[in-house]
């Protein structure tokens, strides 16, 4: 064997060597650009699962709130018709029972008993309470305490002054009381 021939066996394998350590450096390379796509595409599918999740709850919030809002979009005007119907009941207490005031009680009991089931139609109701009642805090809403008449009324309602109502579940306006200590 010449030296010639000796180098050129010696290079072939260098070469080779060479030649098989870029093949696997491109397969490596290959493999990271495909593993970063994978992790890429994961990242995406998690990105997306998250905002359509907020998405859907954002729905269901709306939905809720828009239901919300229509079972009291007539809270405003119920309580400005709260005194109105105080009115009503306060006229019908001080009309007197004589013969002349009759058709005046008439009229005025027909338009409180009108404005009372309309009103109860669009979903208001009284709070019913009476003298002689447990006080309870939650409930009701105490303006004076007086000395009660007797033992068996104290820490109970001696007195309702201005009548609860509800609005659906919603308490509009609690009961105003006076109680007994």
């Amino acid at each position: 064997m010449s030296k010639k021939d000796k180098d050129q066996t010696i290079e072939k394998p260098q070469v080779q060597e060479d030649v098989n350590n870029t093949e696997t450096a491109s397969q490596e390379e290959e493999l990271s650009v495909e593993e970063q796509l994978k992790e890429d595409l994961a990242k995406e599918k998690d990105k997306f699962m998250r905002l359509f999740a907020e998405f859907e709850n954002y729905k269901k919030r709306t939905a809720r709130e828009r239901i919300d809002l229509f079972k009291t979009a007539s809270e405003d005007l119920m309580l400005a018709m709260l005194p109105v119907l105080d009115d009503f009941e306060r006229a019908l207490l001080h009309i007197e029972d004589d013969k002349e005031a009759e058709e005046l009680r008439k009229g005025v009991l027909l338009i409180y008993n009108k404005l009372l089931s309309t009103l109860e139609k669009k979903g208001l109701t009284k709070i019913e309470i009476q003298q002689g009642d447990p006080f309870n805090a939650d409930d009701h809403e105490a303006i004076t305490q007086i000395p009660a008449p007797s033992d068996d009324l104290k820490g109970k309602i001696i007195d309702v002054v201005e009548k609860g109502y509800k609005l659906g579940d919603k308490v509009i306006r609690f009961p105003k009381v006076v109680i007994g200590q």
